[in-house]
């Protein structure tokens, strides 16, 4: 067995996973798996950099990880820090990276899109098998400011990252409303669609045998079309969802005031304000692909990160 630390910060959270891999047999045991609402990429779309706030965030949240990585008893050298999409936008990432390395000790790695499609690949589909789950499986981490689609079976054939995301799309078409105008929803799957295009000129969008979502987005609708009332990770994971029940869960979060949503009982409320966006591009990338019912997947990036790790 080999003990890895792996940290997935995207757009909206930052993640830790410290688990035991044995990489024989493919099984990994989770030590502790946990997430903060860290919301990096607050107004990096608008301005291009950082915000202050949002970097005292994400280093509050590493100060935590430290301790967590430490008490686990895992070196640097079996650490990794993945960085998204803010990072890949901002002027001063430099100074994110050095107060990273500060706390952690290691530097985060801003990966390309087309790397973060192939980890969240390994990741989701590394326990996928037997007859219930048919491959060829087409995969998509719907973030906060990109979102990664990749198909394949055993390895990746195609994958493609493009710039949409829940926090992305609220920030650029509902601002502050709580309630977005129809025009504001239309803005919105319109930019959707011309994302989706360019995603399609590199990965086939339909025809998959089992479509997979991943991230925070997905797994939230998962526990509201199941009308859980707290957030539960093993109810959630390789659930399933028809493209119909997506639909109307996207119609009422969309109509939805800010308190409506904030008291759906699985709701993480970082998650609260852009919830809305997120369920609109996950119906959008539904209804391209054609699938009927989607597999939600807890396992992603985060895996994937620390499979990478221990090869």
């Amino acid at each position: 067995m080999t003990r890895v630390a792996a940290i997935d910060c995207g757009t909206n959270s930052i993640r830790l996973l410290v688990a035991d891999l044995d990489p024989e047999t493919g099984e990994i045991t989770d030590l502790d798996r946990r997430m903060v609402i860290n919301r990096l990429g607050q107004g990096v779309d608008r301005t291009g950099r950082l915000h202050p706030d949002a970097l005292a965030r994400t280093f509050a949240a590493c100060r935590e990880y430290a301790e967590v990585i430490a008490a686990h008893g895992v070196g640097p050298d079996r650490i990794r820090f993945v960085a998204t999409s803010a990072s890949r936008d901002a002027e001063n990432s430099e100074e994110y990276a050095q107060g990273v390395h500060d706390v952690l000790g290691v530097r985060p790695e801003v990966v390309s899109g087309e790397e973060e499609a192939h980890l969240s690949f390994v990741g989701a589909t590394k326990e996928l098998t037997g007859g219930q789950f048919p491959a060829p499986y087409l995969v998509f981490d719907l973030g906060g400011g990109s979102t990664e689609f990749v198909l394949g079976t055993q390895d990746v054939q195609a994958a493609r990252s493009v710039d949409i995301g829940c926090v992305r799309l609220t920030e650029r078409h509902f601002g502050g409303a709580e309630l977005p105008t129809p025009e504001q929803v239309d803005e919105a799957r319109a930019h959707i669609r011309a994302e989706l295009d360019k995603a399609e000129q590199a990965v086939p969008l339909t025809g998959a045998a089992t479509l997979v979502g991943l991230a925070g987005t997905v797994t939230t609708v998962s526990a509201i079309a199941q009308d859980l009332p707290a957030y539960d990770s093993e109810a959630i994971h390789h659930s399933r969802i028809s493209r119909e029940r997506v639909a109307a869960i996207a119609a009422e979060l969309l109509g939805a005031t800010h308190a409506q949503r904030a008291a759906i009982p699985s709701m993480h409320p970082g998650r609260v304000d852009v919830i809305a966006a997120g369920a609109l591009e996950l119906l959008e990338i539904m209804e391209r692909t054609g699938a009927a019912e989607l597999v939600v997947s807890e396992h992603d990036i985060l895996d994937g990160i620390a499979w990478s790790i221990a090869s």
